[in-house]
């Protein structure tokens, strides 16, 4: 009797993981963060791919790098060694919580323990979210300028853990001063970032509000657009940044993205050639290549 070997595993390079999960810029950067892409040069097995695609999932949904890091480093705690929490579990995002979905039970993979009453825990959250919004600004000490303010919130928005510190500074700064533009559009991408979707796209409005010319938050609102799901408006918020500045080479990026993923390579290609006319060095015109090949193709197939 004659036996045939099996078929060898596929693996996927680079090129091929960027193009079947349609990964920005931003989710990347996110992903090299939590280790989750490789080197440049390495491959990628099917199972790191739903990896990958689950990590890239909970990103979407708004999860934070380093909810997802922990959820990850909790998880694996907990599996045999060499298991993959992102390919061997469900993980979900719940409010401001990772957890793992088993059948009916859902725990947490940072301590273990199984939850119970979730919907009354995102009540509440809710409920102390909106009551934060509303609440009356802390008073600004006296001698604090809106620039000092700035410059204090700009200092702890890259830190995760002082997000909430962030925020307050970044009020402080419009209680001095309401118009503050910069200050808006900063405190619109904080929100953002930690999931509160409705406070970002308002702040990011007071931004163009107090300043029509602030090209970032209509790029941010596109961005916010995406995260939503709507890419006819983040295509729309995209083009307004470029109507402000035609060389912002961000917006060609994520505009040929949305493009691409609207059905319209061609028209996204017009994006990524400027694209690469406008950044030389960077990582990202890799992506952007890997897309034009990826146009160049079909189209050859079509024909």
């Amino acid at each position: 009797m004659v036996t045939t070997a099996p078929a060898p595993e596929r693996v996927f390079g680079l090129h091929e993981v960027l193009r079947l999960l349609r990964l920005t810029p931003r989710r990347v950067a996110q992903l090299r963060r939590l280790a989750l892409l490789h080197p440049e040069g390495a491959s990628y097995r099917f199972r790191e791919l739903v990896a990958l695609r689950m990590g890239t999932a909970l990103l979407e949904g708004g999860a934070t790098v380093r909810q997802v890091r922990e959820a990850l480093a909790g998880a694996r705690r907990r599996l045999p060694d060499g298991a993959e929490p992102l390919a061997e579990l469900r993980l979900v995002l719940e409010g401001k919580r990772i957890l793992v979905q088993e059948d009916a039970v859902r725990w947490d993979p940072r301590t273990g323990q199984a939850l119970l009453d979730l919907p009354l825990d995102e009540l509440e959250r809710e409920t102390r979210e909106s009551l934060a919004w509303g609440r009356v600004r802390p008073l600004t000490p006296p001698g604090q300028s809106a620039d000092g303010w700035f410059e204090r919130a700009s200092e702890l928005d890259d830190e995760p853990e002082r997000w909430e510190e962030a925020v307050e500074a970044y009020e402080h700064v419009l209680a001095v001063d309401p118009r503050y533009a910069a200050a808006w559009n900063n405190l619109g991408l904080l929100q953002h970032r930690m999931g509160h979707y409705d406070k970002a796209g308002r702040c990011y409005r007071e931004a163009l509000d107090a300043d029509p010319a602030c090209v970032q938050a209509a790029f941010n609102l596109g961005a916010l657009q995406e995260d939503l799901g709507d890419l006819t408006s983040g295509v729309a918020w995209y083009r307004r940044a470029l109507e402000m500045d035609p060389d912002y080479a961000d917006a060609h990026f994520n505009l040929a993205g949305a493009l691409g993923r609207s059905g319209r390579p061609e028209a996204a290609a017009v994006h990524w050639r400027r694209y690469l006319e406008l950044d030389l060095g960077s990582s990202w015109t890799e992506i952007a290549r890997a897309h034009l090949e990826e146009v160049a193709g079909g189209t050859e197939d079509d024909e």
